[in-house]
């Protein structure tokens, strides 16, 4: 047992619950209080990430023989406990000048650095029912954010993201019961623990259960078909906010597919089945959809969200795929992302910040307005296509090596395909941003001179 796996979840909720009981209405005051509590909490999970074992383990709450709230540490929880602490920094940083004009500052971050606390629960989770407990909390604590401002349209977008985050929970939550009585532990176990002789009676009905199990959690990595939340909830909530929605809460969604898969279910149940192919077919649908709709789009930070509902789905596409390869793939891309849609977001946010401008139509020249951050939303976008030889190539490269190399049939040609279908969709709808904002002449005289040799004579 070590107490110290409480203290990263535990804290940044204390913390922000207590931002307005302490009336930190001063500025300079808040800033410094929020600085600290994610530094501190940083470095914390930094400390436990280097010097503790896999095992580590906590029981926080024994609630009978089969059910308790437990934390432990593992490779997974380490890997996505310092994505979101990192992140988290990146966000808080930049939320000091950008919430000034959103206003209620002391509310967005009370919840902001509360939302904290409980995705660090979630990475840290040893079990299924402490997942979805803090999976849970994490709805709740994280619709104010989307409805920050309280406008008609953010009022909406909370209440879609209530319904489709609560739909997909409870989906999930009909799966643990099966997993309960079928695994030998809800504990996460490498490999997995279901004991295959009480499935063998009922194997129809847990694969259908496990299907729609992982079909829950997938609403919030944003599979289809409970993917229509992020696009609605993106462009209405604060620019650090969807960053944080895009880049880790996401990333929840992903953790507790793979805690199913990888470390319950295990991988040889559903490797094979009918419902494997399922999955496959919808992540790649996913893929392909979102990469569509935001080639589409004009609005900017919804091209941005539509983009997230495409590039999760590599993600996804590569845990299906269940081969080594398509399983680092995953890995690699869900970093990649993480990283790669904070800036894009950022970027985005200050363009909206400084010039009010909302459409990508409105973007021309901007690069000589901000030159630095319209680079770094470049640099970002020609990671995300995957151009080596960026991260976003080394990923990509993994997650088609694992499709062709797994034997899922006419998928492991089709993954590919369709991953590089949407590679090009992904430089058509971010590349013409860059070519807007740094050469608006050179755009404006193609333009003039495709519709001149269209014209007819």
């Amino acid at each position: 047992m070590n107490i110290a796996l409480l203290f990263p979840v535990l804290f940044p909720i204390v913390m922000g619950v207590l931002i307005q009981p302490l009336k930190l209405h001063d500025r300079k005051k808040r800033e410094v209080y929020v600085s600290a509590v994610v530094i501190i909490n940083f470095l914390v999970v930094l400390a436990l990430a280097i010097t503790q074992p896999d095992g580590t383990h906590l029981t926080i709450l024994h609630l009978n023989r089969v059910v308790d709230i437990s934390l432990q540490i593992d490779g997974m929880s380490r890997l996505v406990s310092m994505i979101a602490a990192t992140l988290w920094c990146t966000a808080g940083f930049y939320s000091f000048e950008y919430v000034k004009h959103e206003g209620m500052e002391e509310r967005y971050f009370t919840f902001f650095v509360a939302t904290l606390g409980v995705l660090i629960g979630i990475s840290y989770s040893a079990n299924l029912q402490t997942l979805y407990l803090f999976y849970e909390m994490m709805t709740l604590i994280t619709f104010p954010l989307v409805m920050h401002s309280m406008a008609e349209q953010s009022i909406k977008a909370g209440k879609k993201y209530l319904i489709y985050s609560f739909v997909g929970a409870t989906i999930a939550l009909a799966g643990f019961f099966f997993l309960a009585e079928f695994c030998e532990t809800t504990n996460f176990v490498a490999g997995g623990t279901l004991l295959l002789d009480k499935v063998s009676g009922h194997m129809i009905l847990f694969q259908t259960m496990m299907l729609l199990t992982i079909i829950g959690f997938g609403c919030k990595a944003g599979m289809f078909p409970l993917h229509a939340w992020l696009p609605n909830a993106h462009p209405v909530a604060p620019a650090p906010a969807s960053a944080v929605l895009s880049g880790v809460i996401t990333k929840m969604g992903v953790l507790a597919i793979i805690r199913v898969i990888y470390y319950m279910v295990g991988v040889d149940f559903i490797r094979g089945t009918w419902v494997q192919y399922v999955l496959i077919g919808l992540t790649l649908y996913t893929v392909f959809m979102g990469s569509m709709l935001a080639f589409k789009e004009k609005l900017f930070k919804k091209r941005l969200a539509y983009s997230s509902v495409s590039q999760v789905s590599y993600v996804l596409f590569g845990l299906m795929t269940m081969h080594p390869l398509g399983f680092i793939g995953a890995l690699l891309h869900m970093i990649a992302h993480a990283t790669i849609k904070n800036i894009l977001f950022l970027s985005a946010g200050s363009v909206i910040y400084k010039t009010h401008k909302t459409y990508v139509t409105e973007l021309k020249g901007i690069g000589k307005e901000m030159p630095i951050t319209m680079w770094c939303f470049t640099i970002a976008s020609i990671a995300l296509v995957g151009i080596p030889p960026t991260s976003g190539f080394e990923s990509k490269w993994y997650l088609a090596m694992g499709a062709m190399e797994s034997n899922i049939g006419f998928f492991s040609y089709l993954g590919p395909a369709v991953l590089l279908t949407s590679a090009f969709l992904t430089a058509g709808y971010l590349l013409p941003i860059m070519a807007k904002a740094f050469f608006p002449e050179i755009i404006i005289r193609m333009t003039r001179w495709s519709k001149q040799r269209l014209m007819p004579i």
